[in-house]
C-alpha cells in the first residue's frame, strides 16, 4: 500500500481484557483492508478515540476510576503520549469529542460531563468544568443513577450534546470558549426505560437519531440549532422480530449508530444479535425504516465507524477480537463483508 491509496486507523481496545490499547493500522483505500503499524498501553482502557483537525493528534479516554483523558502524537507508526495525562474528576469515562477548542468527556460511571482545554501543541490541560447530570429511570440494574454514555458538539458548533442511558435523556449544554465551562441549557426526556446510548446527526443538520441501548430501537428527534432543542418524533426498530433466540438466552444491546453521508442509510451495530442493521432514511431525514440486518463479523460489535468517501463500514468487535471491513452497497445500502484483522478486546475505530 502507497500513495493516495494509503489512509490511517485508529482502534481503541480494552487493556484489561488484553487490549493492546491504542493501535495505529493503514488503511488500503482501494480494498478496505486494515494493516497494524504499532500500539500503546500507555492509558488504561481506551475505550474512545477522536482523532484532532489535521490528523497528528488523537485523543482516548481511559475508562477507569478514577478516570482518564489523555493526547497521543500519531505522526508516526507508534502512538506517543502528547503532554500528561489529566485526570476527568470522575469515573469510567466512555466517550469523548472536541467543541470549541476544548476536549469533552461523557463519564458513564459518574454521569457527568467533564471539559479539558486542548493547549497550542495539542495537549490537554486541567479540567475546567465537571457538569454532574442528576436522575434515574426504570432499569433498577443500569438506571439507578445517571449514566452518561455520549457526547458531542451539534453541526451548528454551538452546543455539546449529551445522551445519558441512565435518565432516558438527552442534555444540550453550552460550553464557554474563553473560560471552558460548559452550562446545562435543556434536557429531553425519551421513553422511560429505553437507555439511550448514542446518537448521530442527519447531514441537512435537522434531525437526530438517539440509539437505544436497553430496548433496540433508534429514536428520531428534530433538532433546532438556533433554540438547542432536541424534539422526539418516534421509535422506529432496528431489529426484525423476533430479536432474540426463543429461548431468551440472548439479549440485544445496540451500541452504535452512523449515517450516510449523503442521508440516505442509517446503520447500527447490535450486540447479542452480533449485527449490523441498515435503514434506510426518507429525502428530509425525517422518516427511518429497518430494511436489512448482516452479520458483523465477529462478536459484540461496540463500534461502527464509515470512511471518509462512504465505501467502507469498519466494525469493532469486542469479545471475538477483530475489527472488520465491510463494503457498502451505493444502491441499497447493504454491508458486504469484505475482510477482518485481528485486535484483542477491540472497542473503536477512528478513521484518519
Amino acid at each position: 500500500m502507497g500513495g493516495s491509496s494509503a489512509g490511517r486507523a485508529f482502534v481503541g481496545s480494552f487493556t484489561s481484557a488484553g487490549g493492546p490499547g491504542v493501535t495505529v493500522a493503514e488503511v488500503d483505500r482501494s480494498t478496505g483492508a486494515l494493516t497494524v503499524l504499532g500500539s500503546s498501553d500507555a492509558v488504561p482502557d481506551p475505550s474512545f478515540l477522536a482523532l484532532g483537525p489535521g490528523g497528528t493528534v488523537l485523543y482516548a479516554v481511559g475508562e477507569s476510576a478514577p478516570g482518564v483523558a489523555a493526547a497521543f502524537d500519531v505522526s508516526g507508526g507508534t502512538p506517543a503520549l502528547l503532554g500528561p495525562v489529566r485526570p476527568v474528576g470522575a469515573d469510567g469515562p466512555t466517550h469523548l469529542a472536541l467543541a470549541a477548542n476544548h476536549l469533552v468527556t461523557a463519564n458513564y460511571g459518574s454521569g457527568s460531563v467533564t471539559v479539558l482545554p486542548v493547549r497550542a501543541d495539542g495537549s490537554l490541560g486541567e479540567a475546567t468544568s465537571v457538569l454532574r447530570h442528576e436522575g434515574g429511570g426504570p432499569d433498577s440494574e443500569r438506571q439507578e443513577g445517571p449514566h452518561a454514555h455520549q457526547v458531542l458538539a451539534d453541526p451548528s458548533g454551538r452546543w455539546v450534546v449529551s445522551v445519558d442511558l441512565g435518565t432516558d435523556s438527552v442534555r444540550v449544554g453550552a460550553l464557554d470558549p474563553a473560560t471552558g465551562v460548559l452550562e446545562p441549557h435543556g434536557e429531553t426526556p425519551l421513553r422511560p426505560g429505553s437507555g439511550p446510548r448514542h446518537l448521530a446527526f442527519h447531514p441537512s443538520g435537522r434531525y437526530a437519531y438517539v440509539l437505544n441501548e436497553l430496548v433496540p430501537t433508534l429514536t428520531v428527534c428534530r433538532w433546532d440549532a438556533a433554540a438547542g432543542r432536541i424534539e422526539p418524533l418516534g421509535e422506529v426498530p432496528v431489529l426484525p422480530e423476533p430479536s432474540a433466540p426463543a429461548d431468551g438466552s440472548v439479549r440485544t444491546y445496540p451500541s452504535e449508530v452512523v449515517v450516510a453521508h449523503d442521508g440516505r442509510f442509517l446503520w447500527t451495530a447490535n450486540r447479542g444479535h452480533d449485527s449490523i442493521s441498515v435503514l434506510t432514511l426518507d429525502e428530509t431525514g425525517e422518516k427511518a425504516a429497518l430494511v436489512a440486518t448482516v452479520g458483523c463479523g465477529g462478536h459484540w460489535p461496540r463500534d461502527l465507524t464509515l470512511d471518509p468517501g462512504g465505501q467502507w463500514l469498519y466494525a469493532a468487535n469486542e469479545r471475538s477480537g477483530n475489527v472488520s471491513w465491510f463494503a457498502v452497497d451505493a444502491e441499497t445500502g447493504v454491508p458486504r463483508h469484505a475482510g477482518s484483522v485481528e485486535v484483542p478486546a477491540a472497542s473503536c475505530v477512528v478513521l484518519g
